[in-house]
């Protein structure tokens, strides 16, 4: 065991929980002034239910032992068998802190979803939906690409998530903007961000944590982690500069909130390359980032769909990006364990992500789709008309975010 390796994820560990927090700012000022806290809380509570199932059996489904490619064993259900010791996870730091720190992406990536759905969906029915897509749709893909499954078997490459947290939140979220259906009053009324400065706030947490979701899943304080922290830095704020850009051009003024949907066009699309490129690909992927989100942002108002936050603009063509300009510009120059790319003479490996990523996408539509049935006949998705009307702060919560 190296101390040094277990200080660097204690850190990372904790950076990355910050970013659930800092996630619910991002939406919280994104959102009405009347749904302020059902959005902040959404993702909040994600901290808490999460946390648990993943102690039950999360954690077992995601690494334990494999069976058939597909999903892990019931070895490590209750945290049976893991321990402070070596783990088969890493040969540096304690099996436990692999687990905790798993356990904060886990955490985050239902969260992502709630940004789609934002200001409609009753409170008892987002619970239900957590805990089921994390049950079997978050855990079954982390498995398929980290814990010993069939993606990671076939030589996909996902240094931090791209895959089966960005890619797969967005297909989740797809369908429940669709089948949960418009806000009342959606291209009628208003619906402008009420607070940019907690949003901007809330990017800049998130851009913190990202160093550690995405250094930290080098899992040792080495080069790695030096290169993951570095890609992230230049990706982003690439993301930042060509949403700007391009809204300047196109829109006339370069605005706040670009900035940071930008920033996060970029943090989403080097994570899942964060440690297989080099700082100029980097570049090269977030530039690309910023332009194609922003663009699909538009797009969404012409396809008619309301994903109020714009997670499958950002996280889905983002993520999907990120995970084939993997394929096109990973280099075993910059990381010896990963693979070369197709601009480094390996075509085979486009066609690797591309797979990984399509076969994410078929399964989190269908299954998420399914599941919002379940829930919608079990409790009911959508809050009533007038709680809508009335802003679910207190219709689900009966607390009121300012009072001036």
């Amino acid at each position: 065991m190296n101390s040094g390796d277990t200080a660097f994820m204690l850190v990372a560990t904790a950076m990355v929980m910050l970013m659930t927090p800092g996630l619910a700012l991002f939406y919280g000022g994104l959102v009405r002034s009347k749904n302020v806290l059902s959005t902040t809380m959404q993702s909040f509570f994600c901290l808490g239910i999460v946390s648990i199932i993943w102690v039950a059996y999360g954690y077992s489904l995601s690494f334990g032992p494999d069976v058939g490619g597909l999903i892990g064993n019931l070895k490590y259900v209750g945290l049976n068998n893991v321990t402070t010791g070596i783990g088969p996870y890493s040969d540096t730091i304690p099996d436990l802190l692999f687990c905790a720190f798993q356990l904060m992406f886990a955490i985050i990536t239902p969260a992502l979803i709630t940004g789609a759905y934002a200001e409609r969906m009753k409170f008892t029915a987002f619970l239900a939906f957590t805990v089921l897509w994390s049950t079997l749709v978050y855990f079954p893909v982390c498995h398929w690409v980290w814990g010993g499954g069939w993606i990671g078997e076939m030589g996909a490459l996902d240094f931090a998530g791209g895959t089966v947290i960005h890619i797969n939140s967005a297909a989740a979220a797809l369908v429940a903007a669709i089948v949960l259906g418009k806000r009342k009053g959606w291209g009628r009324e208003s619906m402008h961000p009420h607070n940019l400065p907690m949003t901007i706030l809330g990017a800049g947490v998130l851009w913190f944590g990202w160093f550690g979701f995405n250094a930290g899943s080098a899992l040792s304080a080495g080069p790695i982690a030096v290169l993951a922290l570095f890609t992230t830095q230049v990706a982003t704020g690439a993301g930042a500069i060509s949403w700007v850009l391009a809204e300047w051009k196109l829109q006339g003024k370069p605005t706040t909130l670009g900035a940071a949907s930008g920033a996060v066009a970029g943090l989403v699309a080097i994570t899942p390359g964060a440690g297989f490129v080099s700082p100029l690909s980097a570049i090269i992927i977030g530039l690309v980032a910023g332009v194609i989100c922003y663009l699909m942002v538009l797009v969404k108002s012409r396809v008619g769909y309301d994903d109020a936050l714009d997670v499958v603009a950002v996280h889905g063509v983002g993520g999907l990006w990120g995970a084939l300009a993997t394929g096109l510009f990973a280099s075993t120059a910059m990381n010896p364990d990963g693979a070369n790319g197709l601009f480094f003479g390996n075509p085979a490996q486009f066609g690797i992500q591309a797979v990984g990523a399509g076969a994410t996408i078929a399964y989190s539509l269908v299954v998420s789709f399914l599941i919002l049935k379940v829930v919608d006949l079990l409790v009911g998705l959508r809050a009533e008309q007038d709680d809508e009307v009335q802003g679910l702060d207190v219709a689900d919560h009966k607390e009121v975010g300012y009072t001036l």
